[in-house]
């Protein structure tokens, strides 16, 4: 492709500088790969809402472990 060839075109309608300026800044946007979200550290009492595997579900002590800190 050359320098002097445009990367699209409009076929029908006249946009406007500032329509134009938004469809080449959604063109951008699109085609950047998604960057992953940073890694968010948990929290003991984000922790404390979820159930866990080592707590036990029913028996002897089952109460009072449910309630203490893992």
């Amino acid at each position: 492709m050359s320098a002097e060839e445009p990367l699209f075109r409009v076929v029908r309608g006249v946009p406007t500088a500032e329509e134009l300026a938004a469809l080449v800044g959604a063109i951008v946007v699109r085609s950047r790969p998604a960057a992953a979200p940073p890694p968010v550290a948990e929290s003991a009492w984000s922790r404390s809402g979820r159930p866990a595997a080592a707590t036990p579900l029913a028996g002897p002590g089952a109460w009072r472990a449910s309630g203490l800190p893992r």
